[in-house]
């Protein structure tokens, strides 16, 4: 078990760390000691890739990293270190060089696209009568209002910054794809994960916040990744 490398779970818009809850309790089961989750400001691109930064280089050892949604545009923008030996992508964002996450939504718009509104002070949010359906329509009601009531919005013009020198061009991949997506395009993850080439892709009937409703399968595919590059 002291072998395992050091797991960082990355967040997307409209959640904080805590979304990966399932998934934390399910690694800690499984021996994985060394787990992170940051919070990030969800600012900018820039901001999100910087804060991450730091916190994998507080870590020493090998570190596996784990993206939902925009947080794979995150690992893909920071990914680089030495120390980080892989990328898992869940449900997530893979922006290639000079590309951005909201050019590739507007490629291929998802179902829930019209469900997102931005505030007067440039803040993006999820209608909350329209959470559950947009973002997680395979949990439980009561634990999509606590995601509705808590979500996190990010600057809407976060969706607009591009990455620059995609990581996941030199370090091995692995994507789960979610087949019921309402703010990814399905198709659109079968593309990133397809030109990727990933160690391995998992698809899961599943919406948006896989992490959430579909932990065991999520969990075993870091699993994976860990024992494969860790």
């Amino acid at each position: 078990m002291a072998g395992k490398p050091a797991i960082v779970l990355v967040h997307g818009f409209w959640g904080g760390a805590a979304h990966w809850g399932k998934v934390i309790t399910e690694l800690n089961r499984r021996g994985f000691d060394a787990l992170h989750a940051v919070e990030n400001p969800l600012t900018s691109l820039a901001d999100d890739a910087e804060r991450t930064r730091k916190m994998v280089r507080q870590i020493e050892g090998r570190v596996v990293l784990v993206g939902h949604s925009y947080g794979g545009a995150v690992i893909s923008e920071m990914g680089d270190l030495p120390n980080v030996t892989g990328l898992v992508y869940i449900a997530a964002f893979a922006p290639d060089a000079g590309e951005s996450p909201g050019g590739i939504t507007q490629e291929k718009p998802p179902a829930a696209a019209d469900n997102l509104a931005p505030d007067s002070d440039g803040y993006l949010w999820i209608a909350q009568d329209k959470f559950r359906e947009s973002f997680c329509q395979d949990l439980p009601e009561d634990e999509a209002l606590v995601m509705a009531v808590t979500q996190k919005a990010p600057l809407a013009s976060t969706f607009g910054d591009a990455v620059t020198e995609p990581a996941w061009r030199t370090k091995p991949t692995w994507y789960q794809v979610s087949a019921d997506d309402h703010m990814i395009h399905p198709d659109n993850e079968r593309r990133m994960a397809e030109r990727m080439n990933p160690y391995k892709t998992v698809e899961l009937m599943a919406g948006h916040a896989s992490l959430a409703s579909h932990p065991g399968p999520v969990t075993d595919l870091i699993e994976e990744a860990a024992n494969v590059a860790g």
